[in-house]
């Protein structure tokens, strides 16, 4: 059984926070989430300083995959964006995500070079086209235990009915998961559950197009898998931008001591006393 599915079967339903370091990854796994997830929208932030616009490549992601992976034994779904290519590039994607120790992937239909969830101008490809995808990224896991999240973002291009007929498809050909991107109201994502089988995904993103709900009211609906994707990003690049126009300011950090991570609190959450016990074993 794949990690990500024993802690669904455990906990019945899944919030997972966005990360997009090895840091923050670190920090979110000392939380207790069972599961994170990389955002691609987050690792185009930090990694590149641009917005998820198709613009991050295949090894790119994979290198900050790789370090993600190797920071924490949470399990870890990464957000693949389209497989980067046709179903040839699927597989080596999801070759690699396995070599990483990923433990789950986000596999979307969008025209490459895709975009944002939440922004306006998406494009999807057509579904068998997509359906090909998704059996080349099946294939490729064989008996690894690598949980495939299908997603479509057909909602905003080609209305809820697409919407669903692509899910009802995913489903059909071995999805473990359903994301269906950005309903517009609680309404239709209730028609989405009634339709589509589970476990579904919902996307928390704050001033998104989708409403805000608890983990409870999600359940409720028919939504087992809960992303947060974006709100560690936001909390963590408002805190760079208070901090870097008070010292523009003042020329001091001091006013803002009250929100800084304690000196040792920070050295525990990146292993600092491990690193000492290590060279204290090995110094010659």
């Amino acid at each position: 059984m794949s990690r990500v599915k024993e802690a669904l079967d455990r906990k019945g339903t899944l919030v997972m926070p966005g990360v997009f370091d090895a840091l923050s990854a670190r920090i979110a796994h000392r939380a207790g989430f069972d599961v994170i997830f990389t955002t691609g929208y987050g690792i185009s932030a930090t990694l590149l300083g641009e917005p998820d616009f198709g613009i991050l490549t295949q090894t790119e992601m994979l290198s900050t995959i790789y370090r993600i992976c190797g920071a924490v034994p949470t399990p870890v779904i990464v957000d693949s964006d389209t497989g980067y290519g046709n179903a040839v590039n699927v597989v080596r994607t999801v070759t690699e995500l396995m070599r990483a120790g990923a433990a789950g992937m986000f596999l979307e239909d969008q025209v490459w070079p895709k975009r944002c969830g939440h922004m306006r101008g998406k494009q999807v490809v057509p579904l068998d086209e997509y359906l090909k995808k998704l059996n080349a990224a099946a294939a490729a896991r064989g008996d690894g235990d690598l949980f495939i999240v299908a997603r479509t973002d057909a909602r905003q291009a080609l209305g809820v009915d697409e919407a669903i007929r692509r899910g009802n498809a995913f489903k059909e050909n071995g999805a473990d998961a359903v994301f269906i991107e950005a309903p517009e109201s609680r309404e239709e994502m209730r028609e989405i559950a009634r339709n589509v089988p589970g476990p579904l995904v919902a996307n928390m993103i704050e001033r998104g197009t989708t409403p805000l709900m608890t983990p409870a009211e999600l359940g409720e609906l028919g939504y087992a898998l809960i992303v947060w994707p974006v709100g560690p990003l936001y909390s963590a690049a408002m805190a760079l931008k208070d901090y870097y126009s008070n010292l523009r300011e003042t020329g001091t950090g001091e006013a803002l001591m009250d929100r800084l991570l304690p000196f040792d609190e920070f050295h525990e959450i990146v292993g600092l006393e491990e690193k000492y016990a290590l060279d204290e074993k090995y110094r010659s």
